[in-house]
């Protein structure tokens, strides 16, 4: 059993002060900033916000926040909608809803420049067009599905805390066996890196960000031109967000679940693909820190499972070692499981086929952190249809 107990005192290295770091994140739970609930506006609120939409065909999707944005109150001065040359018929739906909401316009984006990545370009233009008479820039994208009262909470929150930006995490519907498994595991590698929602962040290089829902003051993004320190990242909100946080201003990202929905992915393979390109943050982190998650994913995400299982059979015989790495991971497991309970609030899966699969989703956590690792170091050749 030498071997054996040699592994695990490399294991023990390896995991204990992952688990330290795990443990200092989640002790903070308790003083986290509780979900944003639906408001009414206040007459101070009259026309503040400018709404910016990026599209390139959501023909099949857009529907839902064309839907959601017309139910927002006054403090929605304007729409904008900024299409990338769609071919789905995408601006024929916008100009559908102008007819009977005026707010709502539709502007197509110039050819891609070289060394912009199509999201924050059409984000950017969005901005450059939106009324200097608003305070207030919003950003969504096309499939975020908003209650009523949004706009106006998000809004009266930023006020309130004094945030400058503030973005929300929605909750995620869920409609099929395979991305009720694999989704919350690819998730909970967001909420093992950072702290969880609700949570304010003091260190720039640890914000988080969701660029579905991302309120920033318009006098603020003129400071930093706009997107244009985000202009080639694939994570274009987090970069955006920490580069504002390190200026100095305030930063918040919020639990949106009980003001938004989204239905981001159709199945497990696209979830796979599409979500699991900009998980790694790679280009919002330097690369000391994308190895720092990458070691603690893989102590505290990745192996507690697969350690527990190949464990068993030499618990009979096993040294003190290999009883102190069992009893850990043993530890870790428990924990997976129970933030499946803290995670369960953001997630829709009434309609669900297959929605007991969430119960299992630590499961995939080896899969959810190997498609951190396959992503983490390679640049996105394709994103939404477009190559670069």
């Amino acid at each position: 059993m030498l071997i054996e107990s040699t592994i695990s005192l490399l294991l023990l290295l390896i995991q204990v002060p992952a688990t330290a770091i795990l443990l200092s994140r989640l002790v903070k739970g308790p003083t986290r900033h509780a979900p944003i609930q639906p408001q009414q506006p206040t007459p101070e609120l009259l026309g503040t916000v400018s709404v910016v939409v990026p599209t390139l065909n959501e023909a099949l999707r857009i529907s839902p926040l064309l839907t959601g944005l017309s139910r927002q109150s006054y403090e929605v001065r304007e729409v904008i909608v900024v299409d990338s040359r769609s071919q789905d018929g995408t601006p024929d739906l916008v100009k559908a809803a102008q007819q009977k909401d005026p707010r709502f316009r539709v502007l197509t984006d110039d050819p891609l420049p070289s060394g912009w990545v199509g999201r924050p370009w059409a984000l950017h233009n969005g901005f450059l067009s939106t009324s200097e008479g608003s305070e207030w820039f919003l950003g969504m994208d096309a499939d975020i599905q908003p209650h009523p009262g949004l706009v106006a909470s998000l809004v009266q929150t930023a006020l309130e805390e004094g945030y400058d930006l503030v973005s929300l995490s929605p909750q995620f519907i869920l409609k099929y066996p395979g991305e009720c498994w694999l989704q919350p595991a690819l998730l909970m590698t967001l909420l093992y890196r950072f702290d969880s929602a609700g949570i304010d962040t003091t260190q720039p290089e640890r914000v988080m960000a969701n660029g579905q829902c991302f309120l920033c003051r318009r006098s603020v993004l003129a400071v930093v031109n706009g997107y244009s320190s985000a202009k080639g990242s694939f994570c274009d909100d987090v970069t955006l967000a920490r580069y504002i946080a390190a200026q100095g201003f305030k930063v918040g990202f919020l639990d949106g679940s009980k003001v938004l929905q989204v239905r981001m992915y159709e199945g497990a393979l696209e979830t796979w693909k599409e979500w699991g390109r900009s998980l790694d943050l790679k280009d919002a982190s330097p690369r000391a820190q994308i190895w720092g998650d990458l070691w603690l994913l893989s102590a505290v995400q990745g192996l507690p499972l697969l350690i527990v299982l190949a464990y068993l059979p030499m618990l009979p015989f096993s040294s003190l070692p290999i009883s102190l790495v069992w009893g850990l991971n043993i530890f870790l497991v428990v924990i997976r499981f129970a933030l499946l309970l803290a995670i369960a609030p953001s997630y829709n899966r009434q309609d669900a086929q297959g929605g007991w699969l969430f119960w299992l989703s630590p499961l995939a956590d080896p899969l959810a952190v190997l498609r951190i690792y396959l992503s983490a170091f390679r640049k996105p050749k394709e994103w939404r249809g477009r190559k670069y």
